[in-house]
Order: C-alpha cells, then structure tokens, then sequence
C-alpha cells in the first residue's frame, strides 16, 4: 500500500478528486440534506462516487464527511451522530480504495465547523477544538491514510483543527487548504502568504487553497504561496467557476477543458497535488489528468 508521502517522493503531480456534493446532488441527495448521512443511508452511492473518480485518475480521494462535525450536523439534528457517518465514509472509501487495481490514498476530510471562533465569535477555541478531535477520532477508526482540512477562512479555526486531529495521532499525515474568496483573502482577512507562513509552520505533508471563485483565483494563491516556498507541496483544488444560481440550485459552467487548462497552470505554478472542488465530477478529473500528462513531463 502506497503513503502520500511515497506518492511525493516519486516527483511530478498528483491527482485528487472533485465535488463530493456536486455529484451526489445527481444521484439524488436533496438540497438541505446533509450528504454525510448518505454515509450511513445510501453508502452505495458515495461508493460509486468514489469509483468514478478512481476511473477518472484521482489519487487522492476524500471522505464524504466535509460536515461531518458536530456543529455542522446540528444543523440537521444528527449532533449525536458524528462517529457513526465519520466512521462510515472511512469504511465505504477505505473498502473501493482496497478493492481498486490502483494505488489510492485514503484522505478523511474535516470541513469547517460552521461557526466564528471568539474572539470576533461565540465559539471557544477548546470547543472547536473537541470538536474537531472527535471528528479526526472517528476517520482514523475509520483506517484513513490522512487528514484532509479544508475551506477554512480562520488560521485559528486550521489550528483547532490540526491539534484536534493531533490530540488523535501523532503520526497521521494531514493536509490544509484555505478558501481565498474575498478580494484574494479569506473571509477572516489572511492573503495566501500569511497562510503559508502559519500552515508550515503546523507541520503539514502539504498545504494551498480550495474552493472561491474558480480556478483563476486558486492559480494566483499557488503563484503567491510559491513565491515563498522552501519545498512545502502545495494543493491547489478550485471550484468549477463562480457558481450562479439556476432555479434555486447553483450551476458550474466552467468546462473539462477549462479545468483542464487550470490544472496545467497551477502546475507550472508550483501546484503538486491537483484537483477540483464545488462543481466538479469526474469528467473534470478525468480531463485534469489526460492535460497534466501531455503537459507535464
């Protein structure tokens, strides 16, 4: 079985997935419902998700649990059930990625809490940070390979989230990403440097950005953090474009070959590990991974 670490070792770049929602929204899911507990309802649907983006190229696959933490859940009353839909989407991807004739990295995926860290919120640092311990405990229970932190706007919010998972593990690998979607900041105010500079120094396998306004913005992120770069791999994983709304429901326009282009820019960029995010499917993925291989030597 292949690390994340032996996959960078190797050189060159590696592949995620896409959209986790975007594709289960097709299969199904109603708007309003929370797709983590398709985990423990539907799991043979996030199965085949995770299937397709095997097919497609991805090397790096997440979990189905971007809200699975307490606070995210309560939204759907399901507070009671973040072990139970954690440990489920481990289970389900950990069994594809077993039964796949490629090597996959299984990657448990933590998505913000949902709330504002005091000060400038209601929520305590320590009860982020428990909650976010709970979450890491259930995915590594799960037999995850790492711990995928991602779409977060607070530095603090990152870090109660990296102790949370390193109250859990000290070894497990973890990744973070931060989503730069106010005028090339995050909603709390950090530029992508001041980002590079605290995420390296939390001791992650590979940090960059996630999610904003499409894939312009994420090749400018990568560019920015590159410049600083001591040989931290950086993630670059946008958005399908700037999402509009279509009949109540938000609508991606930006293409296979549109991402495609993307993924080659973030490459040259300073990207290692590419993917995608709202929006996008394994078409996407599929031809993010045909473009890197013409392109990229």
């Amino acid at each position: 079985m292949t690390t994340i670490q032996n996959l960078l070792d190797r050189g060159g770049y590696i592949i995620t997935d896409g959209a986790m929602g975007t594709v289960l929204f097709s299969a199904g899911l109603e708007h309003g419902d929370p797709p983590e507990l398709w985990n423990i309802n539907q799991p043979e649907r996030v199965a085949a998700v995770h299937e397709a983006y095997i097919e497609a190229g991805s090397q790096v696959l997440l979990t189905n649990t971007f809200g699975g933490s307490r606070y995210r859940l309560s939204l759907h009353n399901a507070q009671g059930q973040v072990v139970e839909a954690n440990q489920a989407a481990a289970k389900i991807l950990r069994q594809v990625a077993d039964e796949s004739d490629v090597d996959v990295i299984v990657a448990g995926d933590i998505g913000p809490s949902g709330e504002v860290l005091a000060p400038y919120g209601e929520l305590a640092f320590q009860d982020a940070k428990d909650a976010f311990t709970e979450q890491a405990a259930a995915l590594i229970d799960g037999n995850v390979d790492l711990i995928w932190i991602e779409t977060m706007s607070d530095l603090e919010e990152v870090r109660a989230a990296v102790e949370g998972t390193r109250e859990v593990s000290d070894e497990i690998p973890i990744v973070t990403t931060m989503t730069f979607d106010t005028h090339g900041r995050t909603m709390m105010g950090v530029t992508p440097e001041q980002a590079y500079e605290t995420l390296s120094s939390f001791e992650v396998i590979a940090l960059g950005g996630n999610c904003g306004n499409g894939p312009e913005e994420i090749i400018e992120v990568i560019t920015k953090m590159s410049s600083l770069n001591n040989g931290k791999p950086l993630v670059a994983k946008a958005n399908a474009g700037i999402p509009e709304l279509v009949n109540g429901k938000a609508v991606y326009r930006a293409s296979p070959e549109t991402m495609a282009d993307y993924a080659v820019n973030s490459f040259n960029a300073g990207a290692r590990i590419i993917g995608g995010c709202c929006g996008s499917t394994p078409d996407h993925i599929a031809a993010i991974k045909n473009a890197l291989a013409i392109h990229v030597q």
